[in-house]
């Protein structure tokens, strides 16, 4: 997920009570909540490195165990340079500290899981990547009830407001461009001025109701995440119904991708022997899903011209070079296009998930394969 969602749980989390058990245990809890993504450092290696690196060692199992310890002395860190500062300050105590980024940074990984980029949870002990299909990466449903609980939990000083109200218009500006249906753009606006006005009547609240309208929201977001990954099972299931019904054989993974902002939509993705089918999947519709049209997306395929023989030793040769063996490190549906070139073959490989989006980190990766590497001529 998006580093705001995982700020906005540390924060959400923070204001149901745990603020109160040590001094930096909100800014713990955030940052403790971001700290797997330290391996966005990866990028200095360039975008194909980075995707066979990322959601790996710094997101599974093995991190866990590390990283509290990590993020807990950086907080200890701070706190003896804020006392020196501040030496009637109440200190912040280690075991609490501790605690709260084991818990912070377990959330970290558990969202990530729920989005079709995947992650590996057992890196470097296992690097099969799991994927939940439940989240779009930016979800402003998690955005607006998480903040909607930070937000409603205390008093905001004149610079805090406006810092949430452009927040605010940000994500709004986000949501109302996005191609999502038209009721849920209204429905976000709505929430969004209720949200408004409903601290606009509040006569600063004590912090008993604070702590209940924030585990309020804050459960309701658990139990929309939950409800989004039970469609989501469900959704495959009408996936591979319709697929037996138009009489397609063999499928051998099937993705129901969320759409943002619209959790009545998703996209379907099916992988057979003949290629990839696509779809769509909506529960306002009958039937749910509806395959389009047309020959699949084949899994290799060149240019009018290009024998098989040569298709198949490019894609062999550009399977061998760095920046191609990162990407299949990372793609979950791959699929390979061989055409001619000035140097001899350019080989692309690309995921079905990120079709049609062009080469470069997601979309693909464009690979020259000498003409004498392969012993093939070009025609």
């Amino acid at each position: 997920m998006d580093n705001l969602t995982h700020a906005l749980v540390g924060a959400a989390l923070a204001r149901t009570g745990l603020h109160r058990s040590t001094p930096l245990a909100t800014a713990t809890l955030v940052l403790a909540a971001n700290a797997p993504d330290v391996d966005v450092l990866a990028y200095t290696q360039g975008p194909y490195y980075a995707l066979a690196f990322r959601r790996g060692v710094t997101h599974g199992v093995p991190a866990m165990v590390v990283l509290p310890f990590a993020v807990t002395g950086a907080m200890l860190a701070w706190d003896r340079w804020r006392l020196r500062a501040h030496p009637e300050a109440e200190p912040a105590r280690a075991l609490p500290l501790l605690l709260l980024s084991i818990l912070g940074v377990l959330t970290h990984p558990t969202l990530d899981w729920m989005n079709t980029y995947g992650m590996r949870w057992w890196l470097p002990l296992d690097s099969r990547w799991v994927y939940g299909d439940a989240l779009f990466i930016i979800d402003p449903w998690i955005w607006l009830l998480l903040g909607a609980a930070v937000f409603l939990s205390r008093p905001w000083g004149v610079v805090g407001m406006m810092a949430w109200g452009l927040g605010s218009l940000a994500a709004g500006a986000l949501v109302l461009a996005a191609p999502v249906p038209p009721l849920a753009k209204g429905l976000w606006a709505l929430a969004v001025l209720a949200l408004v006005g409903r601290r606009a009547v509040a006569t600063r609240p004590g912090p008993e109701e604070n702590l209940w309208a924030t585990r309020v929201l804050g459960a309701t977001a658990v139990a929309y995440v939950i409800l989004m990954v039970a469609a989501d099972l469900l959704a495959r299931r009408d996936a591979l119904a319709a697929a037996r019904a138009a009489g397609v054989d063999g499928v051998e993974a099937v993705m129901v991708a969320p759409l943002a902002a619209d959790p009545l939509g998703a996209e379907v993705l099916l992988r057979t022997p003949a290629g990839y089918l696509r779809g769509t999947h909506r529960w306002n519709r009958n039937p749910k899903v509806e395959l389009d049209g047309g020959p699949p997306l084949p899994h290799r395929a060149g240019e009018p011209g290009v024998t098989a023989d040569a298709v198949s030793a490019a894609i062999s040769a550009a399977v061998t070079q760095p920046e191609g063996r990162h990407y299949l490190v990372w793609s979950r549906f791959p699929y390979y296009r061989v055409a001619p070139s000035a140097e001899g073959w350019r080989v692309t490989i690309a995921d079905a998930r990120y079709d049609g989006r062009g080469t470069g980190s997601l979309g693909g990766v464009e690979i020259e394969v000498p003409r004498e590497a392969i012993g093939a001529p070009a025609p």
